[in-house]
C-alpha cells in the first residue's frame, strides 16, 4: 500500500501537470478564421516534432462531430466495441470534475500517474484497436481533425451553438462540422434541417464521401443514457460501429428480437456518460432533494432536456413534489433562446417550476486545476445572473396574463445567489422547513454548473 507521503507526492505531481496545462489554455472566446487556420496547421508541426505522425496515422479512428449528441454517440460506440473484445480509446470533452474524464482506455479513466507521464513526455502512443474521437468545437479547425484517415465519420444533430466562432446560419455551422469528412471515408448523420443537410451533402459529394442518414432506434431498446433524443444518437453509434467492424473483418449475427447483435444491445444498455440526464440524490438530504443534471446549453438540447425532466417528474412523483430550476449559462449564450424553450416545453407537459435559482459558475473553461484553486473564481458576473432573473420573471408574467391569472399575491418567482454553495444551502434549509415536500431540482444551462454541483454535493 502506498503511504500517505507517497500519495501526497503523487497528488502534487498531478497538480503541477494540471497547472502547466492550464497555462497553455487561451482566454480568447472569439477567433477569426485566419488565426484559427494558422493554429490548426501548427498541430501537424507538433506531431512531426513529437515523432507521432506515423503512430497517429496507424490508429483506427471513428471521428464524430455535431452540435449536440457527440459525447453520447461516442460513448455508445465505445461501449459497443469494447463488448467485442477490442481495446478501446475514448476521447470526449469537456470534463466535469477531473480532466482525466476526457481519456478512457477500455472504459476506464487513465490514472494520475499515467496522465502525468504522458503529459510531460508528450508521448501518447497508446496501443488501442479503436479510437472514438469526439470533436471539441466545430470540425474543420478542431484539434482532433489532425487525423487524416479515419475509418468512419459521424455528424450528430446540428443546431445553433458557438455561433461567434462557427457562423450564424445552419449552413455555415454545417460547413464547419463537415470539415471532418475525408476523401472516400464513409460517413453517417442523423436527419437534419434542410439548410444543414444540403451543405453536408454538397461537402460529401465533393470528397466522394458516401453519406448516409440513419433513423432512430426503436424505443423498445434499453439505453444506458436517458432521454428520447438518445435513440437517435444510439442509432448513429450503431451505424458507426457496424461500419467499423465490417472494415476490420468482424461480423456478428443479429438478435432475432431486437434486430441487433447481442453485444450491440449490451453496449447500448451499459453506456454511461457524466453530466447527461443524470439523477443524483443530495448527499445530505437524499429523500428530500433530488438533482436532475443535464449540461444542455443550446436551444435544441434545452428542449430535449425539458422533455426528459418532465417525463421523470411524471414517473417519480410518489409524494408531494415541487420543481425548482437551478440555472447558469455563459455570457456567450443567448438566454432568450434557452429559457423560453425550457419553460414552454415543461409547461406544455404539465410541469411548472415553483422557483428558478440563478448562480454564477465556480469553474472556468481555461482552468483545469483542483476545485480548491477554482472555487473562488467567478465565471459570470452577478449582473448577468440578475439579467437571467429578469428574463425568467418576464416569461412568468407573460404566462400569467395569458391565463388571466393575477400574480399580485404570488411569492417571488426567482432568486439570485452569489455562489453555488449558497444556493445549495438555501435548498437544504427550505427542504428541512418543508419536510412533507420533495424538491426535484433541474440543473442545466452549463456543463460547468453540472460539474460544480457534483463536486459540491459529493465532497
Amino acid at each position: 500500500m502506498a503511504s500517505e507521503e507517497d500519495e501526497g507526492e503523487s497528488s502534487a505531481r498531478y497538480q503541477n501537470a494540471l497547472d502547466a496545462l492550464s497555462s497553455l489554455i487561451t482566454k480568447r472566446s472569439l477567433f477569426v478564421n485566419k488565426n484559427q487556420s494558422h493554429r490548426f496547421h501548427l498541430l501537424f508541426h507538433y506531431l512531426k516534432v513529437l515523432e507521432l505522425e506515423e503512430a497517429v496515422s496507424q490508429l483506427k479512428i471513428i471521428h464524430v462531430a455535431g452540435t449536440k449528441g457527440k459525447g453520447s454517440t461516442c460513448t455508445f460506440s465505445e461501449s459497443i466495441l469494447r463488448g467485442y473484445g477490442l481495446r478501446t480509446g475514448l476521447f470526449t470533452s469537456p470534463h466535469l470534475i477531473d480532466v482525466r474524464e476526457r481519456f478512457r482506455l477500455n472504459g476506464i479513466e487513465i490514472s494520475q500517474e499515467k496522465f502525468v507521464g504522458y503529459f510531460w513526455c508528450c508521448f501518447h502512443k497508446l496501443k488501442v484497436d479503436v479510437v472514438i474521437l469526439e470533436v471539441g468545437l466545430g470540425g474543420r479547425y478542431d484539434a482532433t481533425n489532425v487525423i487524416q484517415k479515419p475509418v468512419v465519420c459521424g455528424v450528430t444533430s446540428l443546431g445553433y451553438d458557438h455561433m461567434e466562432i462557427l457562423g450564424h446560419t445552419l449552413a455555415e455551422i454545417a460547413a464547419e462540422k463537415a470539415g471532418i469528412f475525408k476523401s472516400g471515408v464513409p460517413a453517417f448523420t442523423v436527419p437534419q434541417p434542410d439548410e444543414a443537410m444540403c451543405v453536408l451533402n454538397e461537402k460529401a459529394s465533393k470528397l466522394e464521401v458516401n453519406l448516409q442518414v440513419v433513423k432512430p432506434l426503436d424505443s423498445s431498446q434499453r439505453l444506458g443514457l436517458q432521454g428520447e433524443h438518445q435513440y437517435l444518437n444510439a442509432s448513429l453509434a450503431v451505424a458507426l460501429c457496424t461500419t467499423f467492424l465490417q472494415k476490420i473483418g468482424i461480423e456478428d449475427k443479429n438478435d432475432d428480437t431486437n434486430g441487433l447483435p447481442e453485444r450491440f444491445i449490451s453496449g447500448l444498455s451499459n453506456a454511461y456518460l457524466m453530466g447527461r440526464a443524470m439523477i443524483v440524490p443530495d448527499s445530505e438530504l437524499p429523500e428530500e432533494i433530488v438533482f436532475y443534471l443535464d449540461g444542455a446549453h443550446s436551444p435544441e438540447s434545452m428542449e430535449a432536456c425539458a422533455t426528459w425532466f418532465s417525463q421523470q417528474v411524471k414517473e417519480r412523483n410518489k409524494k408531494r413534489s415541487e420543481q425548482i430550476l437551478l440555472f447558469s449559462c455563459m455570457s456567450v449564450r443567448d438566454p432568450c433562446l434557452l429559457l423560453p424553450r425550457l419553460r414552454t416545453k415543461c409547461t406544455d407537459q404539465g410541469v411548472e417550476f415553483k422557483k428558478a435559482v440563478f448562480v454564477p459558475n465556480m469553474s472556468v473553461y481555461n482552468q483545469v486545476g483542483s476545485r480548491s484553486k477554482i472555487e473562488q473564481r467567478v465565471d459570470d458576473s452577478i449582473t448577468w445572473q440578475f439579467g437571467l432573473k429578469r428574463l425568467w420573471d418576464n416569461l412568468a408574467r407573460g404566462e400569467a396574463k395569458t391565463k388571466s391569472r393575477s400574480d399580485s399575491k404570488e411569492e417571488e418567482r426567482s432568486l439570485v445567489f452569489s455562489s453555488l454553495p449558497l444556493a445549495v444551502d438555501w435548498l437544504r434549509d427550505s427542504a428541512r422547513r418543508s419536510q412533507q415536500v420533495r424538491f426535484q431540482v433541474l440543473v442545466t444551462g452549463s456543463l460547468h454548473l453540472v460539474g460544480d454541483l457534483l463536486r459540491l454535493i459529493k465532497k
